[in-house]
């Protein structure tokens, strides 16, 4: 990957971070029967700065398959209410016990526990709502439906959270048991199922056959899995500065990742090897993925 075509992709990424940004305040608004402090917490999380790199996903695959831009909306604000509400609930108390999150306090240190409970609630709630009454094409609403909550569900983000979770229950005097399968298994679910997902929906509202719905979910996955790799790095090597929230924290909770079971090295090269998959999966598609593929590249070389 040359440092232009980096560039070139970091600026996509950037521009069109801000201008989701733009359309989901313009469309995440609530009339008088949401109480105000709900909905200001909603739109605390939801509107904070990010790099809407799942939303980012639905769009490019979408548009890499023929689909029109309005039609990639519903699935991409659905998809962002979910990583949102993901982000809400990951910070509590009785999770990561964050206090920052993209370097500003977390939801629960500014409206507290229960509204950011209920917050995180809502979000589901309104992200299935999205695809329900906004999708352009009928036809796509049950598919997208299924394919947003089999990501998000017990076999995806929420089952990975409990994998997690159940990886960190042994006293930190007797640590648990690491292994490389566990890692993969947690990361594929809790972080690759949505980028997953992301990639899917954008081909389902372009009307993709079977053979590019799975290239692309492919590269979703392995896109995801070379991201939490390089943020697992990153919790190692980089500062609360760098990263907008607490580094450190894995290790101390004993949470199984890849440098806790395979070290700083071996971790980059099965990012790598993540990342060789994904551009291989996409290359199987006509059309230019060069931007897809550049992505791919940066998701692992983040932490260097």
């Amino acid at each position: 990957m040359t440092t232009q075509s980096a560039n070139s992709t970091l600026d996509a990424v950037k521009c069109f971070a801000e201008r989701f940004s733009l359309m989901l305040d313009e469309r995440a608004t609530f009339d008088a029967k949401t109480p105000p402090m709900l909905a200001d917490a909603i739109r605390y999380s939801l509107l904070a700065p990010g790099k809407r790199l799942r939303p980012f996903l639905v769009y490019e695959c979408g548009a890499l398959c023929g689909a029109d831009e309005d039609a990639c909306f519903a699935p991409a604000a659905a998809l962002e209410m979910i990583h949102t509400f993901s982000l809400i609930h990951d910070d509590l108390p009785a999770m990561d016990d964050d206090d920052l999150r993209r370097g500003r306090p977390t939801n629960h240190k500014v409206y507290g526990e229960a509204v950011a409970i209920l917050a995180g609630d809502a979000l589901v709630t309104l992200a299935f709502e999205t695809l329900a009454t906004k999708t352009v094409n009928r036809e796509h609403v049950a598919s997208l439906v299924v394919a947003l909550a089999h990501a998000s569900g017990d076999k995806g983000m929420i089952g990975g959270q409990t994998l997690d979770i159940e990886g960190q229950k042994t006293p930190a005097d007797n640590p648990p048991a690491q292994s490389l399968e566990a890692v993969r298994q947690i990361h594929s679910t809790k972080t690759g199922a949505l980028f997953e997902c992301a990639c899917r929906m954008g081909g389902i509202v372009a009307n993709a056959d079977d053979d590019t719905l799975e290239r692309l979910a492919t590269f979703g996955l392995n896109l995801g899995l070379a991201f939490q790799i390089a943020d697992d790095l990153l919790d190692v090597t980089a500062s609360a500065t760098d990263l907008g929230k607490k580094s450190g924290k894995d290790a101390k909770k004993g949470k199984q990742t890849f440098p806790a079971v395979v070290g700083i090295e071996q971790s980059r090269e099965h990012a790598e090897s993540a990342v060789a998959a994904a551009i291989e999966a996409i290359r199987g598609i006509s059309g230019d993925t060069s931007r897809l593929e550049s992505l791919a590249e940066f998701a692992y070389r983040r932490d260097r």
